[in-house]
C-alpha cells in the first residue's frame, strides 16, 4: 500500500500534472498562433499585398508559432529538446537537399508575387515560351499560347531568364518596312501610307506615326511604316494595314518589286583546234525577269 502511495506521489501525479500543463500549452498557444496569424491577414491586405501572398505569409507565421508552442509544450514534459533540434535540423537539411528544385521554383514563386512584372492576363514572353497568363502559383505559372496551348513554365525557369511583358505599357508600335521600285515617286507612295494610316481609327495620333525612306535595298526602296496602336489591336491593325497598303499602292501604279537576277546561259562547242579545250559559245541574254 505504501508503494502504491508512493509510486502515485513520484511518478503518476507529477507526470500527470506536467502532461496537463503540456496539453494545455499547446491548446492555448495554438489558439493564440491562429488568432496572430488572422489579426496580420489585414494589414497585409490593406496594404494592397497579393491575396496569394497574404495567406501563404499567414500560413508560415502560424506554422512558424505552432513548431514553438509545440517545442515549449515538449520542454514542459521534461524532454530534453536539444537532441530532438538536432534531428529535426538534420532532417530539414535532407529534405532541402532533395527538394532544391522545387524550393527554387518557390522561393522565384514569391518574388514574382512581390515584384509582379506581370499579372494574369497579360501576354509575355519568358524562358522560352509565349502566352496569356492564367494562373500565377508559387512553383509554377500557367499560360495559354495563341493556339490555346496550356504551358506550364516553372517559377525559377521565368525569373532567371528574360521576361518580354507585352501588355504592360498599353500601345504599341507596329514596324513595317515596305519596298517600292526606283521608278516609282517616293513622295507619292508616302502621302498613299499616309492618308491610309489616318484614315484608320484604331491607329493613335499620338505617339506620331513615321512614314520615312529606310533604305535604298538592292531591288527596291525600302520605307518605314511606324504607326502607334493599343496592345490588344496590334495583330489587326498590322493585317489590314499591310492589306491596303498593298491594294492602295497597286491601284496608283505603284509596283512592290521583288528580287530579280539577270542570267547568263552558255553552251558548250566542238573541242578547239590548239589546246583540245571546248569552246564556249554565248547564248542570247535573258531578259530581266524572265525564267529560265
Amino acid at each position: 500500500m505504501e508503494e502504491g502511495v508512493s509510486i502515485l506521489n513520484d511518478y503518476v501525479i507529477p507526470w500527470g500534472l506536467r502532461l496537463v500543463l503540456a496539453l494545455a500549452i499547446f491548446y492555448i498557444g495554438k489558439k493564440i498562433a491562429r488568432a496572430i496569424a488572422d489579426f496580420l491577414k489585414k494589414p497585409m491586405t490593406k496594404s494592397g499585398m497579393d491575396g496569394m501572398l497574404v495567406k501563404f505569409l499567414s500560413t508560415l507565421v502560424y506554422i512558424l508559432l505552432l513548431v514553438a508552442v509545440t517545442l515549449a509544450a515538449i520542454d514542459q514534459l521534461g524532454i530534453n529538446i536539444t537532441s530532438l533540434l538536432a534531428i529535426v535540423g538534420a532532417a530539414g537539411l535532407a529534405i532541402g537537399l532533395a527538394l532544391k528544385d522545387s524550393l527554387s521554383n518557390f522561393a522565384a514563386g514569391v518574388m514574382i508575387i512581390i515584384f509582379k512584372p506581370f499579372k494574369i492576363g497579360d501576354f509575355i514572353n519568358a524562358a522560352g515560351t509565349a502566352g496569356v497568363v492564367d494562373e500565377i502559383g508559387l512553383f509554377c505559372t500557367l499560360l495559354h499560347s495563341p493556339d490555346n496551348q496550356r504551358i506550364i513554365v516553372p517559377n525559377s525557369s521565368i525569373i532567371n531568364d528574360t521576361i518580354v511583358n507585352v501588355n504592360t505599357l498599353g500601345t504599341r508600335r507596329v514596324d513595317l518596312v515596305v519596298g517600292i521600285s526606283y521608278d516609282d515617286n517616293i513622295g507619292q507612295a508616302r502621302d498613299i501610307i499616309l492618308g491610309l494610316i489616318d484614315a484608320d481609327p484604331r491607329i493613335l495620333k499620338e505617339p506620331e506615326p513615321v512614314v520615312a525612306m529606310a533604305e535604298m535595298a538592292d531591288s527596291s526602296i525600302n520605307i518605314n511604316v511606324r504607326p502607334w496602336v493599343k496592345s490588344e489591336d496590334y495583330w489587326a491593325v498590322r493585317a489590314d494595314l499591310l492589306e491596303v497598303i498593298k491594294l492602295s499602292l497597286d491601284q496608283a501604279g505603284i509596283s512592290i518589286p521583288f528580287p530579280q537576277r539577270d542570267v547568263h546561259m552558255y553552251h558548250m562547242d566542238k573541242p578547239g583546234p590548239a589546246t583540245g579545250a571546248p569552246k564556249a559559245k554565248a547564248a542570247p541574254k535573258a531578259k530581266a525577269g524572265q525564267s529560265t
